[in-house]
């Protein structure tokens, strides 16, 4: 069985709720990812941010992004996996919340993320083909 801790990717890091977005901007460019898990207080997860986010939510909006925080970004009820779920579970919360992108979890912990390039290197053909046509089918 193929897990999500198998194809995740490893060393994802938080962005706390209080850190303002150009702090999230160079955390992302200093990782190279586009996307980063919102944590709250208590390192719990409250949102995901996109660099999309931080450009349409906030700086074509006319926010100075010096004074807006992720938490302010955080919307809607955050999806996750645990580590230990099988890769069809892994698809089905994908397929089910049309998301691009799926923190993992491991004992409360954040311990990866799962993205489409990790769903291209470890999924065959078949089951890459219907995520694609379930994420970016229009609706």
């Amino acid at each position: 069985m193929t897990t999500a801790g198998d194809i995740m990717h490893r060393g994802a890091q938080w962005i706390p709720a209080h850190e303002t977005l150009d702090r999230a901007a160079q955390l992302m460019r200093q990782l190279d990812v586009g996307a980063l898990p919102i944590s709250d207080e208590n390192e719990r997860l409250c949102g995901i941010l996109t660099d999309r986010d931080i450009v349409v939510g906030c700086v074509a909006m006319g926010h100075d992004p010096s004074r807006v925080t992720a938490g302010d970004m955080a919307k809607g009820t955050p999806r996750w996996i645990d580590s230990g779920a099988d890769v069809d579970e892994v698809l089905q919360e994908m397929k089910g919340s049309q998301i691009r992108r799926l923190p993992v979890i491991e004992n409360k912990r954040l311990v990866g993320m799962i993205s489409e390039a990790d769903l291209a290197t470890h999924l065959a053909d078949d089951q890459l083909a219907s995520w694609v046509e379930s994420v970016y089918a229009k609706g």
